[in-house]
């Protein structure tokens, strides 16, 4: 297909203007009196949210030029959603803010490139300042607190301090939606481990990219599944009786993951492939502990057992629920008995007395974890599709900045951590006028997140920030309160985790962007053809 290319000015112009489009349409959402943004679907309800990564992966133009500024914005939510779950939003608007101090400046005449190495050298002194101002969480009243500013509800704070409490640093915790009015936790047996899907094909929430299934079959084995012959005995009995299947092998490749990733996206079969946790002697170890947990036989060539016509539907394991991540794998509510359960448990505990070596005890208590675990379940509860769809989303932000402020502690929120920040710049020296200019642009940017959340509150955000600054540290603005005060001890604090990645990917990408000076896309299509030699069709 023929290419339109776009040059130098012209280019940078169409890409921040793509830029712009986004991030105007997502900044409006931040900060406690952030507003909410609808959007339209082809099918079924609009939806409304405030969550930065749910609008910028709705958003597409139709200037293909200026659609790969907004995709490129895409990608700075999109990769700090992924890191730490949250702050996609606040990543979106420094993104944004480089990109305009950036481009006046090499609208002036400076080196693109040079600007990118001050924006990375500065992105690496603020880093490490929040690293070593961070906080770490160990109360319910700061995991509380993290939530109530995600969600930006005290309610879903409460829950989720509440639950994170009780399930621990690494418990598993899912969220679905309930069938009442109100937000409840549910607490069940379930088992995790850290494996995900093989393939992305097997995803049935691309927005989470995770795969759930509801009262699924299991298929335990320690063998590897490559050709059609190894998957067909099997999948035919099994289709016979439930479409819905997890796949937990030493490996599937081949003709059986392409037979089964097709077959999912046709609709036949609803299925996901995981490998099996740990290596050797402890994965088989591993497969039978899962297998006692589900209720399903282990197919191993050592139990005289192989994928072929023996194996029958009863060989199948259960479970009410599986949740499958990228990098997790959780059974919700298993189909084995409490028998053949607290028989495996009591034959991990036999191993667990007679190990001699640290590390045995180490994975053999991490075994009996999991199979006497237990999965909190958040149903969340609205009164219409609409704000169930938005409350959803919030409890999920929430309890993705929660785990991230437990993984690498707090700081002052509001955007108070970066402007605390960057006096550190001030040490930074360098011979190229234009690498200073870099560091002295994400000075300028690091004020624009509590600029918008003031704007976002009706006040004058340029007086608000120079007041900031001129505070004690972390002392900062309350946009809900309207008034000034310690940021910690006013529980407005975010995640030392998120706000990292926000700066991270906001500097990454949008150094990428002043350094490009060619726009290369497809040249548009026309709409009707006219006929050779003829005149037009009508």
């Amino acid at each position: 297909m023929a290419k339109q290319l776009l040059f130098d000015e012209n280019a940078r112009q169409a890409l921040r203007d793509g830029i712009d489009a986004l991030a105007d349409a997502v900044k409006m959402t931040l900060g406690p009196r952030g507003r909410n943004v609808v959007l339209d679907k082809r099918f079924g309800n609009p939806t409304i949210t405030n969550d930065g990564v749910t609008i910028a992966k709705d958003i597409e133009l139709s200037d293909k030029f200026e659609n790969i500024g907004a995709q490129l914005a895409k990608e700075i939510a999109s990769k700090t959603n992924d890191i730490a779950g949250d702050g996609t939003t606040t990543a979106t608007v420094l993104g944004q803010a480089i990109v305009h101090e950036g481009m006046k400046n090499v609208a002036a005449g400076a080196a693109p490139m040079a600007l990118k190495r001050g924006l990375e050298a500065a992105a690496r002194t603020i880093r490490e300042e929040i690293t070593d101002g961070a906080t770490q969480v160990t109360t319910r009243e700061q995991m509380s607190q993290v939530a109530a500013i995600s969600a930006a509800s005290a309610e879903i704070g409460d829950l989720i301090g509440e639950v994170m409490e009780q399930a621990g640093k690494d418990g598993v915790i899912t969220i679905e939606e309930g069938r009442g009015v109100e937000t409840e936790i549910e607490y069940v047996e379930g088992m995790s481990f850290d494996r995900g899907y093989i393939s992305p094909y097997f995803v049935t929430n691309p927005e989470r990219m995770e795969s759930v299934i509801e009262d699924p079959y299991i298929l335990v084995t320690d063998q590897k599944l490559s050709s059609v012959n190894d998957i067909l005995p099997w999948l035919e009995k099994q289709l016979q009786v439930s479409k819905d299947l997890l796949v937990i092998a030493e490996d599937v490749d081949g003709e059986a993951l392409a037979t089964l990733a097709v077959n999912k996206l046709r609709g036949a079969i609803n299925v996901v492939a995981v490998k099996a946790p740990g290596f050797g002697d402890r994965r088989k170890e591993n497969l039978g502990d899962i297998a006692a947990f589900t209720g399903a036989t282990l197919i191993s060539g050592e139990l005289n057992r192989n994928l072929d016509d023996t194996v029958s539907v009863e060989d199948f394991g259960r479970a009410r629920r599986v949740v499958v991540t990228k990098e997790d794998c959780a059974l919700i509510e298993g189909g084995g008995t409490e028998d053949s359960v607290e028989g495996r448990t009591m034959m991990i505990r036999g191993q667990l007395n007679n190990a001699t070596s640290d590390w045995d005890k180490e994975k053999l208590e991490e075994r009996i974890g999991r199979l006497s675990g237990s999965v909190a379940i958040i149903k969340v509860g609205a009164a219409t599709e609409v704000e169930l769809t938005e409350k959803k989303h919030r409890v999920e932000d929430a309890l993705s900045a929660t785990r991230a402020a437990v993984d690498e502690g707090i700081v002052p929120g509001g955007g108070v951590a970066f402007l605390n920040s960057v006096e550190k710049l001030d040490a930074l020296e360098f011979d190229d006028e234009d690498e200073a200019t870099g560091v002295r642009i994400l000075r300028r940017a690091l004020e624009e997140p509590l600029r918008r959340i003031a704007t976002n509150a009706g006040q004058d955000g340029s007086v608000i920030v120079q007041k900031v600054v001129g505070l004690d540290s972390g002392q900062g603005y309350d946009a809900a309160g309207d008034n000034y005060g310690n940021m910690i001890d006013l529980g407005i604090i975010d995640p030392a985790k998120v706000t990292k990645a926000a700066l991270e990917n906001a500097v990454s990408i949008a150094g990428m962007v002043l350094t490009t000076n060619v726009l290369v896309t497809d040249e548009p299509e026309n709409a009707v053809a006219a006929m050779p030699g003829g005149g037009e069709m009508y």
